[in-house]
This record gives C-alpha cells, structure tokens and sequence, in this order.
C-alpha cells in the first residue's frame, strides 16, 4: 500500500515536472547558444567602432555573464524554483560590494570613459592631476604616464577622467612662446631683423604660419621681445631647447647682450 501510494506520488510528480524540466533544458541550451552568438556579435561590433581591446574584452565578458545569470533565473523559474529571494539576495550583495568597492567602480567607470571617448591615447604627452609625462598604459582602473625623468606615475581613473587633461599631442602643430631680454641696445628695428634670420634658417620652424615678434618692454636698460614660433609637435622639444642657445650666440657675435628669459 505504502508502496504503491509512492510510486503514484512520483509518477504524478514525473508527470507534473518533466514537461517544464524538459522545457528548461531546451530553452537553457538555446540560450546558451543565443548568448554566444549575441557575445560574438558584440565583439565584432566593438572591434569595428576601433574600441580599445582590453575595453573590448572586458565589456563583452561582463556582457556575457549579465545574459547567463539571466538566463539561468529564468530557467530556474521555469521549473518551478522560487527566483524572488535568490534575486533579492543578489541585489542585497550587489548593493554591499558596490558600496565596499565605491572608490573602485569610480575608478572603473573613468577608465571605460577614458577608453571609449580618447581624450587621450597610447605615447601621448599630456599634463594631468598635477603631472606632465608620456601615456604609457592605459587598464581599467588607472591609468601610468611616465614623466621626462622617467618616473611612473599611477593615476586613478576616476579623478583623471573627470578632471582637467591638457593634451600636447593632438594637434599636429604647436606654438612655441619665448621670451628674450635684450640688454642697452636701442635698434628694435636690428633686433627684428636678427631674430627673423635665425627662424628662417632653421628648416624645423614654419613658414606658414610664419614667426613673429612682440615688443612687450622698453625700458632704460634695455628691451624685451617675445617670440611667437609654429612648428610640428615632434620638434617642439627641440626647438624649446635649442633656441635661446642659438638666439644668444647670433647676438653676441654682434655685440649684444641677451638674456632668456
């Protein structure tokens, strides 16, 4: 008897449960094959938007584990288990780890800021939070540039992406401000003259816009000139360096005194 009255519970139970067991399975394969067709087509989509690979990676591997747990819960669902509290659990922990990790998901959300609108790239020259140097990494959570006496600077995302960033490297051209003092001499018209042979001869400063000069002072003891010069951004360095040297040894072999700046 007492076997019998089992063997019916489970054939009732069998009857009750295989169809949506059955159903589950099939819609758990399927969903799995969807999802993977769906992360494929997102890669795909990414890598033709020229998205950074480590954003690429990241956003299609999160994407893929968003689509699972959904789909697992509504399998689970289908087949008769109780989903409310295993969802309400879920979000409890979201809401701890976010809360726990708030500086850190700051930090992510500047990254993927960063890696999707390019304020600035791989070998860049930019002045950020305080720093100027070359961008040598860019990772989810900080980004290092690398300063002119090579010294690796980890800067956060979070601040940097909301923070000011100049960028030297965008521009193609750049503009070169120098300031010269010249000492107990009155011919500003020589001094002209001077400063316009030695931006001509050097073939690394354009022509177009060409470079020109502003008295900014004249006083008893002398004058003061600024120079405005363009050139590309790879020379800039160069010229900034070389071109006091250059504007002193030219004054000199005429007799006048400069200064800089």
């Amino acid at each position: 008897m007492d076997t019998t009255h089992y063997v019916n519970k489970t054939y009732d139970l069998v009857i009750l449960y295989a169809p949506k067991l059955a159903l589950a399975v099939v819609v758990l394969f399927a969903g799995l094959w969807l999802i993977r067709l769906i992360h494929k087509a997102l890669l795909k989509a990414m890598s033709l938007s020229k998205l950074e690979p480590s954003l690429q990676s990241f956003l299609g591997s999160i994407s893929s584990i968003i689509l699972k747990v959904l789909l697992f819960i509504s399998v689970a669902s289908m087949v008769g288990i109780a989903t409310t509290s295993f969802v309400a659990i879920l979000g409890a922990a979201s809401l701890a780890v976010g809360l726990a990790l708030q500086n850190n998901l700051a930090n992510f959300a500047g990254g993927v800021l960063i890696l999707l609108f390019k304020p600035f790239k791989l070998g860049d020259i930019i002045t950020a939070q305080g720093f100027t140097g070359k961008v040598s990494e860019i990772r989810i959570f900080q980004t290092i540039v690398r300063t002119p006496d090579n010294k690796s600077i980890i800067m956060p995302n979070g601040p940097l992406s909301g923070g000011s960033i100049v960028n030297f490297s965008t521009e193609p051209l750049r503009r070169l401000d120098l300031t010269f003092g010249i000492i107990g001499n009155d011919d500003i018209q020589s001094i002209k003259n001077t400063f316009l042979s030695i931006f001509t001869e050097d073939n690394r400063i354009l022509q177009s816009p060409g470079p020109s000069l502003k008295v900014m002072e004249i006083s008893e003891t002398g004058i003061k000139v600024a120079a405005y010069l363009w050139c590309e951004s790879a020379d800039y360095s160069g010229l900034s360096d070389e071109i006091p040297e250059i504007a002193r040894d030219a004054f000199i072999s005429k007799g006048i005194k400069i200064t800089y700046p």
